[in-house]
């Protein structure tokens, strides 16, 4: 049995090894043993959990074999659409995403995926050029109060029965495991959207919400790196309080648009006419609103936008995860 074998073996029989225990078993250099393991895992057998100190590497699932036929136009979609993150963390694409999801699940895929494209024709109608607007959800939950001009969404957080789109996904992942690569991919997805808003709104300046919940990564901050907007930048800051109280962890109206009230501090300028703010998604809607209220203030001819990665389906929808 070859030393490539022997690892194999190990791994499948531990569930997990570090290279250090791989070493220690089969008495090989450390070098040697993690000369192997990049070999596997360019080959697709292994995969890395951890990050230094703790890397472990187990063998990686096969993926589920696809006995579905379903059409070109079907493929196409669910390919274009749809990811399954897996409860051990593994990020399945397109069609062998759909089938994993659907055999963990006990459905027929043909049947659920004729489901699965209802709901996605059902929402791509509320789409006009890839941007969906929330502005009459605005208008539903500010009334009178409401000084933000529309608030666009490249994609909704969620579906019914299927939960979670590929952005509403991307999303929550990239901020949970602080993941640069999935945040650059976040970035290719939007990056189109945003683009089109800044053309059609001619929008003169930006701003970004600022995070309410202390992490190492602040997907804010990366996506403010990455979408490189050529543009001058607002700034709006969270202002600490003795108690911090993220919005996501509000689930009433009115102490939310206290809490961003409160606690969101705007540098005015009247230079600008159009200004977008930016933010990672929108439930409830008060933050962007009084983030606009604030900018309005300074000049009553100032147009105020807001852009958010995904959004609520519903009107008054808290999105707690993110």
């Amino acid at each position: 049995m070859s030393n490539k074998e022997k690892i194999i073996e190990l791994i499948k029989k531990n569930e997990q090894q570090s290279i250090k225990q791989l070493s220690d078993t089969l008495d090989l250099s450390l070098s040697m043993v993690h000369r192997h393991i990049k070999q596997l895992l360019t080959d697709n057998i292994l995969k890395k959990l951890g990050s230094s100190p703790h890397v472990f590497y187990i063998l990686k699932q096969k993926k589920v074999k696809n006995t579905f036929t379903f059409t070109k136009s079907v493929q196409s979609i669910i390919n274009k659409n749809f990811i399954f993150i897996s409860p051990h963390g593994e990020k399945i694409e397109g069609v062998d995403g759909f089938v994993s999801w659907c055999e963990k699940r006990g459905f027929n895929s043909i049947k659920k995926a004729d489901e699965y494209i209802k709901i996605y024709n059902k929402y791509s109608l509320l789409k006009k050029n890839s941007i969906i607007s929330g502005k009459k959800k605005m208008i539903d939950t500010f009334g009178q109060n409401l000084c933000i001009d529309d608030v666009f969404y490249a994609d909704f957080y969620a579906w019914e029965i299927f939960g979670k789109t590929k952005l509403g996904q991307l999303l929550l992942y990239a901020k949970q495991s602080q993941d640069r690569m999935m945040i650059k991919e976040l970035v290719r997805e939007i990056k189109p959207v945003v683009e089109k808003i800044l053309e059609t709104k001619k929008i003169d300046a930006i701003a970004f919400i600022p995070p309410t919940v202390k992490r190492q990564l602040q997907l804010m901050k990366v996506l403010e790196q990455y979408l490189d907007i050529i543009l001058p930048t607002i700034k709006v800051v969270k202002i600490q309080t003795d108690i911090i109280t993220p919005q996501k962890t509000l689930n009433k109206l009115q102490d939310r648009i206290e809490n961003a009230n409160y606690t969101m501090l705007v540098n005015k300028n009247n230079k600008y006419k159009n200004i977008l703010l930016i933010d990672d998604a929108v439930g409830s809607g008060a933050t962007f609103n009084q983030v606009a209220c604030k900018l309005k203030k300074s000049k009553l001819k100032q147009s105020v936008y807001g852009f958010a990665l995904t959004g609520s389906v519903k009107g008054f929808d808290v999105i707690s995860e993110v």
